[in-house]
């Protein structure tokens, strides 16, 4: 392959999953933005974290992920403690309301995918399954 497909390849493939994604996320359930759903999910699938470790996870200034968890912790989705490590910092953990939004987001967005894959040609259907090794090697790597 040139390095000019390539460079066609990849920046098709970035406006494809970048435009995928937003409509799937405004086929979602009303409720807490894409920032506050992304931190939230990592909180649902790693745990209690320091706000400057979940920040880092979803490459956000400390002061951003302050206010996002403020605002999950005041819808109750987040519960927020002191670290007993280190007086200074707070641990954030996802609550079972929390976890049930990132479920029901889950999956309305997934129902939604299920419904576009559905409109597909089966020789689409066929390219996309062959191609999710390849899309999932590509963030093989990603903490």
């Amino acid at each position: 392959m040139t390095s000019t497909s390539v460079q066609d390849v990849s920046g098709r493939l970035y406006l494809a999953v970048g435009r995928l994604s937003r409509s799937l996320r405004q086929a979602g359930v009303p409720g807490p933005g894409h920032g506050a759903i992304s931190a939230l999910a990592t909180l649902v699938i790693s745990g209690q974290l320091r706000l400057g470790d979940l920040a880092a996870k979803e490459g956000v200034a400390a002061a951003t992920m302050s206010r996002i968890i403020a605002s999950l912790v005041e819808a109750g989705y987040v519960s927020r403690e002191s670290d007993p490590v280190d007086r200074r910092a707070w641990l954030a953990k996802a609550t079972e309301e929390g976890e049930r939004l990132v479920s029901g987001v889950r999956s309305t967005r997934v129902q939604e995918l299920n419904r576009r894959l559905d409109r597909l040609s089966p020789e689409h259907r066929e390219a996309l399954t062959t191609a999710l090794p390849a899309l999932e090697a590509l963030i093989a790597d990603e903490g």
